[in-house]
């Protein structure tokens, strides 16, 4: 189906200490290969002394100039940083037009874990947004903005779009999922990740907060010492998952009276991508 010579775009870079990267073929077709499993069509062009190919998106492009949103998230964002804190950057880039109408279509990300920074594709970060994903709506609501174009500014002005009682299904299931691992490893191999634990009870927080405010609180600078005990694993593990609990309750009472809509506006969501191409054309066609 793709024998050697076929040609793909990137859409992953390895995270989180993997080795390979995601391809995705003119067809669809994704595979995941080590780095050594390919190469980098410019750089087997100039290897063969050939030119670019007319009319093909031009592989080199400024990725910084696509920026239109970029933020700080993570302990520092949430006020739980500490003088061995990393700092975490998220963001949104638009792609140019020639690239996004091109068979292969944009990458859906650019992420660096060395450098702790990741850029999703204006349509990626809008469908996760609107599938009320806590990454995403924290990125939204970052307290510390440090790139935002006017496409950006709009795009911030537009949050509140993605706010609905999906939160409670999202968030819950990141928490649950994230206690069923602490929970495996504390019964398998006898320890707990208190991080993870301190992250998962952030969450529950943060989302009971958001169904009551219609805000996403990033930071929980309140809850700040409790938090950092538990990630210290200064507190027993019966007292954090008592906590958890409770947190879960609270969490449904917040979602009976939250005046948050059943779904996020799909529709605003929508017309804001459609004018962001609109203006990416019109730069391509400028240019």
């Amino acid at each position: 189906m793709h024998p050697r010579g076929a040609v793909g775009v990137i859409t992953r870079t390895p995270v989180a200490g993997e080795v390979h990267f995601l391809i995705r073929f003119p067809d669809g077709f994704e595979i995941s290969l080590p780095r050594d499993g390919f190469e980098v069509l410019r750089e087997f062009r100039r290897r063969l002394g050939q030119e670019e190919i007319p009319g093909q998106p031009a592989e080199d492009f400024d990725l910084e100039s696509m920026v239109i949103l970029r933020c700080v998230i993570g302990s520092r964002a949430y006020g739980l940083e500490t003088e061995a804190s990393d700092t975490d950057r998220r963001g949104v880039y638009l792609a140019p037009a020639d690239l996004e109408w091109s068979l292969f279509g944009a990458p859906e990300q650019f992420e660096d874990n060395d450098g702790q920074w990741c850029l999703w594709e204006l349509k990626k970060f809008l469908i996760m947004a609107l599938k009320a994903n806590p990454n995403i709506l924290e990125c939204l609501y970052s307290p510390l903005v440090e790139t935002a174009t006017p496409l950006g500014e709009r795009l911030l002005g537009l949050r509140g779009a993605f706010l609905s009682q999906m939160i409670f299904q999202t968030f819950n299931g990141y928490a649950m999922s994230q206690f069923r691992k602490l929970e495996q490893d504390r019964r398998s191999i006898g320890t707990v990740r208190w991080k993870h634990a301190m992250h998962l009870l952030r969450l529950l927080i943060t989302g009971a907060s958001t169904l009551r405010t219609g805000e996403v609180p990033v930071r929980v600078q309140a809850h700040r010492d409790a938090l950092l005990a538990v990630k210290r694993g200064e507190v027993p593990w019966a007292e954090v998952d008592a906590w958890r609990l409770n947190l879960h309750e609270d969490f449904s009472l917040a979602l009976i009276g939250t005046k948050l809509p059943e779904r996020p506006d799909y529709e605003a969501a929508n017309t804001f991508l459609i004018s962001a191409r609109h203006e990416a054309a019109a730069r391509q066609v400028r240019a």
